[in-house]
């Protein structure tokens, strides 16, 4: 998981708690936790001058364990003064960078989305395995306790219309535009609360012109049925229409009609 991502800067990852303060070194792996760190190059030859260079985190008292961060950003003068090594550099999916560099984050630089390494394939490793050091065969995968997360989950679906139809997708975005104009309403006093309704022989009528009278209503609505009374709303100060009325039918049925 790339527990913090700083836009044209660093992304960063390798601790197995997510919270930037964990890893192990491989000799730690295998020895315990006395091992936890191993020493970090005193002068680094290689300097961060390019976008997509791999580099070891420095504690902060010149160890590394497993922490690790990919740059964001070319010419980090202060990485290098810093002491955190570079040990290789991205060669393709400078698209993967951009995205890494685009992400949502927190003040904190930790990604609303989780963004995670799901695999990893070592096309040539010419160096000698540690004495007593188990290779897995394959990328290990996370445990319950690592995919845990307050944040929207990588493979999470965002998609909140996905098998919809577009009737069904027009139906919704009307809802939630007529709630968020009732949740107006309620804020500016017209009605006593959000969620209060009128009575089943009474009608709901948004979005009229603002030129429309009480009495076009009553027209209108009158071939429905008889009609108990009929008001546009109206600014207390100004008179203007609200362009919203109700509607009293004398008989629930012809109201529902």
């Amino acid at each position: 998981l790339f527990h913090t991502v700083k836009p044209n800067f660093i992304a960063q990852a390798g601790d197995p708690h997510n919270a930037g303060d964990g890893g192990m070194s491989i000799w730690g792996l295998r020895d315990g936790e006395t091992q936890r760190f191993f020493a970090a190059e005193k002068a680094p030859r290689i300097k961060h001058t390019n976008i997509g260079c791999l580099s070891m985190v420095n504690d902060g008292n010149g160890r590394h364990s497993s922490q690790f961060f990919i740059s964001l950003g070319a010419d980090l003068d202060y990485l290098d003064a810093q002491e955190h090594t570079v040990f290789g550099a991205v060669s393709e999916g400078a698209e993967a960078l951009q995205k890494l560099n685009e992400a949502y984050c927190d003040k904190e630089g930790r990604p609303y989305r989780d963004i995670r390494i799901n695999h990893t394939v070592v096309l040539d490793d010419p160096y000698p395995d540690l004495d007593g050091m188990h290779v897995p065969s394959r990328s290990p995968s996370p445990t319950a306790e690592q995919l845990k997360s307050s944040r929207i989950g990588a493979d999470e679906e965002l998609d909140e219309n996905k098998g919809m139809t577009m009737v069904e997708i027009d139906e919704k975005i009307n809802e939630q535009e007529t709630a968020a104009h009732t949740t107006v309403l309620e804020m500016v006093g017209d009605i006593p609360d959000a969620d209060v309704k009128p009575p089943d022989n009474v009608l709901f009528v948004c979005k009229l012109n603002a030129a429309t009278s009480s009495e076009d209503l009553e027209t209108i609505f009158s071939r429905f049925g008889a009609i108990v009374s009929c008001e546009v709303i109206r600014d207390k100060k100004s008179g203007e229409s609200l362009q919203y009325a109700f509607v009293e039918f004398d008989k629930t049925e012809d109201c529902e009609e």
